[in-house]
């Protein structure tokens, strides 16, 4: 491993250079991917009509939940199944089997530097958000401090593998881009993008709490506004580390075994 890390960094280098290069499309993509978590409070608003909450969340509560939503889905959320699967669909994959970095490192770089960038990308914007939701609502007090940033980190290697275990299947399948769009139909909605989960039926809940997805962006999002803490803190974040666990040993066992038929006919 040790011999390893100046390759990494030396990746991450170059990744991140590479970020730089393209940052007008990042900003782009960026900000695709966050107007709706922009535009959400303004519905919340107007659904508020004077009630001083809805499932305990208060005005300005819930403009800072989908302000910091949208700040940390932009380091959290893992797209990289499309472009491993096209890579294994193409052939191109044979070229990083013959380096000296395992391509798990290559991938983690690659997208970490994308993420941070994007993130980075996304501040300017959050403050325009919040001065301009600022005079219309009080917004919520924010806990922003190390637990928050852990949890943060946790739930992107979640999305991280989980994206890995999926781009592993165009070792067996002709046509994956389908099974990457069905994909994003739960992440969206129990991931607490779309809303907070607590606002759900009790049922949505459960099934919540069993699957990956919300300890992506929910968990970190309820601990940055505070409804998040003490015991259920840690026990959300302990679910993180099994979704880790479980994740990166599907994707083990899914990389291992795909890459035995692999033949790089794209070549």
């Amino acid at each position: 491993m040790l011999r390893v890390l100046p390759k990494i960094f030396a990746l991450l280098r170059i990744y991140v250079e590479d970020s730089l290069a393209y940052r007008a499309s990042a900003f782009i993509w960026m900000l695709t991917d966050v107007v709706q978590c922009l535009v959400m409070p303004l519905v919340w608003l107007s659904a508020y009509h004077g009630r001083e909450a809805i499932g305990g969340y208060q005005p300005g509560e819930m403009v800072s939940y989908y302000v910091v939503m949208a700040l940390v889905s932009n380091f959290i959320v893992s797209h990289l199944m499309w472009d491993l699967a096209w890579e294994i669909k193409e052939g191109i994959l044979s070229q990083w089997l013959l380096r000296p970095v395992p391509i798990f490192w290559m991938l983690f770089a690659r997208n970490i530097s994308w993420r941070l960038l994007r993130m980075v990308l996304f501040v300017p914007v959050a403050l325009l958000a919040g001065f301009y939701y600022g005079r219309m609502v009080t917004l919520g007090s924010m806990e922003l401090g190390a637990l928050f940033w852990l949890s943060v980190l946790l739930g992107h290697l979640v999305s991280f593998l989980v994206a890995f275990a999926l781009a592993c299947l165009a070792f067996w399948l002709q046509e994956v881009q389908s099974v990457f769009s069905l994909y994003y139909a739960p992440m969206l909605l129990l991931s607490g993008w779309v809303a907070p989960i607590g606002l759900m039926p009790g049922w949505l809940q459960a099934l919540a709490f069993l699957m990956p997805f919300r300890y992506t962006t929910a968990v970190p999002v309820e601990i940055a506004v505070g409804k998040l803490s003490g015991e259920a803190m840690w026990l959300s974040m302990a679910g993180q580390l099994v979704w880790i666990g479980l994740a990166g040993l599907l994707s083990w066992i899914l990389w291992r075994a795909g890459i035995r038929q692999y033949s790089g006919v794209g070549m």
